[in-house]
């Protein structure tokens, strides 16, 4: 009897395992047949495919703004729910406009382009409307002290959008790359995660240290930092925060372990706005946690700090963007395009090289700095290949180590 119910759960385990296993891979494939689908795609005009392009994405941002509006305690950021109150009008405005210009484009796409991608555009414009205009009495949620900041997404995703296609098609550094080009779909998904996933970081990262700092004894530099000028703490931010990601940078390149975390980000063959978002989840908390530390230690001003996160959150973006902009004389005081492009590039003299994120003045004096003449055109790891897929992405820093326990254990199974 006992032997039969060890049989029957083992059974069970065994086939609970096979299903979570075939889940994995059925959605592995499913991701890799939407890379193939509309990765390294020509938006060719005349052909319906820009309009059913924008139909689609604008119909998926509104079901998540609707989802918002329906359940705003779970999928809201607390610091922003004042000022969609305060402005509900327009918010829901913004909504349905973007509601109708998903089902306009989708109209045109589907019915005079015979394009099919136009028609699924509509359908997810007809699924935000339906959610967005009350139809669906939505329960009532409590308060919880967990959300995910899809507002947050939406938000950030559209601005970036705006700004950086826009600028990236007037003055494109390489004309030839497509906005819908190889590996945007994996770094979209690292783009959401990072988003949605804001409070779960900001946990991990944030809490450890203020539970340290609060059994420190009193640091006799906070008073003096605090009583300095706003602009004064922002520009003293930047020098600090950026000598300490400059060390953790170079740690990353030099340090097999934690080099095989930043790979991940150094994989994509082509920079643009959205690249810099491909950061392996490891990387994202040890660097946050890193540069967070000199930020609470010496207790600069909540103003100061929230100029500093957007300043450099936009800067960051901006330096991986496909621009062409040179900069002549500032490219020495301040991180630009030029700069961290040739951080990036797989061509030999520039491997490990330029690591300051803001202040190439530090690569300059610790004898890491690299700035020819001319622009970077090459990019990627160089002597392997880093797959494209999100999932894969995550398991490679590890597949290494695994391996080597495997041989470890197997070797004294054998002994």
């Amino acid at each position: 009897m006992n032997a039969q119910i060890f049989l029957f759960e083992k059974n069970e385990n065994f086939t609970s395992e096979i299903y979570i296993l075939g889940y994995t891979v059925k959605s592995i494939k499913m991701t890799d047949q939407l890379r193939q689908k509309f990765e390294n795609l020509e938006l060719n005009a005349g052909l319906g495919k820009i309009s059913a392009f924008i139909s689609m994405s604008l119909g998926l941002l509104a079901i998540f703004g609707a989802l918002c509006f329906m359940f705003p305690s779970v999928l809201t950021m607390p610091e922003l729910r004042p000022i969609y109150a305060k402005h509900y009008d327009i918010f829901y405005f913004s909504l349905m406009f973007g509601i109708t210009l998903s089902a306009g484009f989708g109209i045109f796409s589907a019915l005079f382009r015979q394009n099919r991608y136009g028609f699924y555009g509509l359908c997810f414009a007809v699924v935000a409307a339906v959610l967005g205009c009350g139809l669906i009495k939505a329960p009532t949620l409590p308060n919880l002290p967990f959300y995910a900041g899809i507002d947050y997404f939406i938000l950030t995703l559209v601005l970036l959008a705006l700004i950086f296609i826009p600028l990236e098609g007037f003055f494109a550094k390489n004309p030839d790359q497509k906005i819908l080009r190889v590996g945007w779909v994996t770094d979209m998904k690292y783009f959401m995660l990072s988003h949605i996933g804001i409070q779960l970081f900001t946990f991990l990262t944030v809490m450890p240290i203020q539970y340290w700092i609060t059994h420190l004894p009193n640091n006799p530099i906070v008073p003096f930092v605090q009583t300095q000028p706003i602009w004064l703490q922002f520009i003293e931010l930047l020098i600090v925060v950026d000598f300490v990601v400059y060390w953790l940078h170079r740690a990353m390149h030099e340090i097999d372990l934690l080099w095989r975390f930043h790979a991940i980000h150094h994989s994509t063959e082509y920079m643009d706005w959205l690249a810099s978002s491909r950061l392996h989840i490891v990387e994202v908390l040890m660097t946050r946690f890193i540069a967070t530390l000199p930020i609470f230690l010496l207790g600069f001003h909540t103003s100061a700090v929230f100029a500093y996160l957007v300043f450099i959150s936009f800067h960051a973006i901006f330096i991986h963007s496909n621009v062409r902009f040179r900069f002549p004389y500032l490219r020495w005081l301040i991180a630009t395009p030029e700069f961290h492009h040739w951080h990036h590039s797989s061509e030999k003299p520039a491997i490990d090289k330029n690591y300051a994120a803001f202040i190439p003045i530090y690569d300059v004096i610790f004898k890491s700095i690299y700035m020819p003449n001319h622009l970077a055109s090459v990019y990627g790891t160089v002597g392997y290949k880093i797959p494209n897929s999100f999932v894969k992405q995550f398991t490679w820093p590890f597949k290494k180590y695994i391996k080597r326990l495997r041989q470890h254990f197997d070797h004294s199974s054998k002994s």
